[in-house]
């Protein structure tokens, strides 16, 4: 089949999916133009600040676009493009964009909180601690797993000693891109630019850094950048959003939506072949089944946990009018979603007889996409320098959001009642101020870190479809303690529900079986994971456990919110 068509059919069936079923889901919730929004109300300068919507788009999309979209589809293709395609299209309408635009609203409803303390308002104190110490541990896995591509992706210096110019000019347009990021917030901030003079001050400086990062690449190891990269993560958590994150996601949002555009105008004019096979069967030639792994495997694109954080973490905390959490919440999914399927798209272009060519999946991608740069006349080494910079973009602009995420739960975690931490004792102050939960949740994902990224991945991706199921829960007591229509999310919580739990399990009998049979059980990765896992799957039972009673309980009358 050819990759145009696939790519035709993608875009209307999402397109249709945002304006009926997306518009249909925000009409049933019930949005209020007129309701003055948290942003509005607990304006402070610091988490809360009334944002234009494309600012908060810019924001919610460069976060969730982590390496999930173009990871997890070609990993999958193992299956073939078929079943890929279909829970990329079916996961992201029906699945994660609900969960994401439903985190928002229902944050937006309530003070911009997170879900956590939604959890603790409609099912109890208990079931928001242990909800909040899930969501901890998953901003763990997150910070293991996505530094490490990060680091490696900047690392300079090759296995055999060589310089890869690719990767150093990335690193350094990623360091632009942070000066660059509190530049332009702060003239943001005290001009006060409209719209069209912010987007091209913004293009103006984001090819201006572009330009200035090939031709000045930084050559600096992996460890290097790894104390970078964490330092970085550091000042982000801690730093006001206008200053860094909201101005960096902005001029981000330029690279990762040229990115789209460049794959899908490659496509257009190449017009290649799907040359992956079609289907390969329930269960592959090496025992691998794609149930649960298909479903694991793709979390971005399709759905995932980590979103509902970004969701209800940050960006509720800046809409500026309810009737953009819509197009925030349901259209950055959509766009994901697009991003999933032209990197399935791209990825059958490059593969052979059915077989995908040898390299990470980032390292296929990137070399497509910049092989159609090249068609359209790009000098070969901006393409590739480009695409690397692109595609550490997506993992960085997701470490500075979970950074503050993990920082907010840690805090949230530990203060209870206390929101202002005032009547704490001076331990606890100590530890739920901004820089120490800061420094303990880096600390925590830098040791996660140490396995590596493939090592941690696949507990991440059952983690993080944990979370979706746990976060869709909630949402259901949500919606039915507060009368609204909350029965097109049983089916997603139930089905994500089996599969991360088997997925779990079957993560921890792997491990076990290194232990006591196998061997080659380390305990700095294998022991780690292991701890991780049990508890996961305790506070994720637990958790559950107390939500659906709330679900299925008897109806009272209706709580506004």
């Amino acid at each position: 089949m050819n990759s145009l068509a696939i790519l035709a059919i993608a875009v209307v069936v999402l397109l249709a999916g945002y304006m009926l079923y997306g518009r249909w889901l925000a009409n049933r919730w019930g949005i209020d133009p007129k309701a003055k929004t948290p942003a509005e109300r607990l304006e402070d300068g610091q988490d809360y600040v009334p944002t234009n919507k494309f600012v908060v788009f810019a924001h919610q999309f460069s976060s969730i676009a982590g390496a999930g979209p173009v990871t997890g589809p070609i990993i999958a293709a193992m299956f073939g493009w078929v079943p890929v395609f279909l829970w990329l299209l079916i996961g992201g309408i029906f699945f994660g964009a609900v969960q994401d635009f439903g985190a928002l609203y229902a944050s937006v409803k309530k003070d911009g909180k997170t879900i956590g303390v939604i959890i603790e308002e409609y099912i109890g104190k208990t079931g928001r601690k242990l909800f909040l110490l899930f969501c901890w541990l998953f901003c763990l896995l997150v910070i293991a797993a996505f530094s490490d591509i990060v680091t490696n992706t900047f690392n300079a210096f090759a296995a055999t000693g060589e310089t890869v110019v690719a990767n150093a000019a990335a690193g350094s347009i990623s360091m632009l891109f942070i000066v660059g990021a509190i530049g332009f917030g702060l003239f943001v901030k005290y001009f006060k630019p409209n719209q069209v003079v912010q987007l091209i001050v913004g293009l103006v400086l984001f090819f201006a850094m572009l330009a200035a990062g090939i031709a000045m690449p930084i050559y600096a190891t992996k460890n290097t950048w790894t104390i970078v990269v964490f330092a970085y993560m550091f000042i982000a958590a801690v730093l006001p959003m206008w200053l860094l994150m909201q101005p960096r996601d902005y001029l981000s949002t330029f690279l990762l939506l040229g990115m789209i555009l460049a794959a899908v105008v490659g496509i257009l004019v190449a017009r290649p072949d799907m040359n992956l096979n079609a289907f390969n069967g329930f269960t592959l030639e090496n025992g691998t089944k794609m149930f649960p792994t298909l479903f694991i495997t793709i979390a971005c694109g399709a759905i995932s946990g980590f979103h509902s954080m970004v969701s209800s973490g940050t960006s509720s905390k800046t809409i500026k009018n309810e009737k953009d959490t819509l197009f925030v919440g349901y259209g950055a999914m959509m766009v994901e979603t697009l991003l999933g399927v032209v990197a399935l798209v791209v990825a059958g272009a490059a593969a052979t007889s059915g077989v995908l060519p040898a390299g990470t999946p980032f390292q296929i991608f990137s070399s497509g996409v910049a092989g159609f740069l090249t068609m359209l006349g790009l000098n070969e080494h901006v393409a590739v320098c480009f695409m690397t910079m692109c595609v550490s973009a997506l993992a960085l602009t997701t470490l500075d959001s979970v950074g503050r995420i993990g920082r907010l739960s840690w805090q949230e975690l530990l203060m209870g009642d206390q929101a202002d931490g005032k009547d704490l004792s001076p331990v606890m102050q100590f530890l739920t101020n901004k820089y120490t939960a800061t420094v303990v949740t880096l600390g925590g994902g830098f040791l996660l870190s140490l396995g590596g990224y493939n090592n941690v991945w696949p507990l991440f991706g059952a983690a993080n479809q944990l979370l979706a199921a746990l976060v869709l829960i909630a949402l259901a007591v949500f919606m039915r303690v507060t009368g609204r229509t909350g029965w097109t999310l049983y089916v997603p919580m139930i089905m994500m529900l089996i599969v991360t739990m088997t997925a779990l399990v079957q993560a921890i009998i792997g491990i076990c079986t290194k232990l006591f049979v196998t061997g080659g059980f380390a305990f700095a990765t294998d022991g780690l994971q292991l701890i991780v896992a049990i508890l996961l799957v305790s506070l994720g039972a637990m958790v559950a456990i107390s939500c659906l009673k709330e679900v299925g309980g008897k109806k009272e009358k209706a709580v506004e919110a």
